[in-house]
């Protein structure tokens, strides 16, 4: 009967300190690390990705036209291909990303930062860029000379100015 009670009272204990656990993972507020999802060659017009945590994800030949990703950790996600025409990535990291071959046209880049973003063959044509942080980013001679045109701004966070950023005239 002792070693039944023991057991018994072993299993409560247990049973104690998982709750215990949990209250305290649930009043911190654990946030698990984000899961990089694919998203290849889906079509997702209009979809709403805004503040949320999409690192490493992958959007390859997907098609987002207007969709919104403001606010959105991009860091290296790939959207290679992609269709990103008129899409809202305002104030979205986009950091060591692949946008190469991607339509940024008409896509709002206000605050935006690309660091390190590879964007050969990629199309700004029409894209809203002001703030935007384009620090050794991979582009085509073309396209950097676009840009410039439409260059103003400092980045929020960065603080880093577009035009310097794209070594602008």
């Amino acid at each position: 009967m002792n070693n039944r009670l023991s057991k018994e009272n072993w299993a409560s204990i247990l049973g104690v300190l998982l709750g215990v656990v949990v209250g305290m993972i649930i009043i911190v507020g654990y946030t698990p690390t984000a899961l990089a999802l694919e998203y290849n060659k889906e079509i997702l017009i209009e979809s709403d990705f805004s503040g949320r945590d999409l690192t490493d994800s992958s959007f390859t030949k997907a098609n987002l036209r207007q969709s919104n990703f403001s606010h959105t950790n991009l860091r290296g996600v790939s959207f290679f291909a992609a269709n990103l025409e008129s899409a809202n990535l305002e104030s979205a990291d986009l950091s060591f990303a692949t946008l190469d071959s991607a339509r940024l046209i008409k896509a709002n880049l206000t605050n935006a930062i690309l660091e390190g973003a590879f964007a050969s063959n990629a199309r700004f044509d029409g894209a809203i860029i002001d703030g935007a942080d384009f620090t050794d980013v991979l582009l085509r001679p073309d396209e950097e000379k676009k840009l410039c045109q439409l260059a103003k701004g400092t980045n929020p966070v960065t603080r880093r100015d577009t035009r310097e950023t794209l070594f602008c005239e």
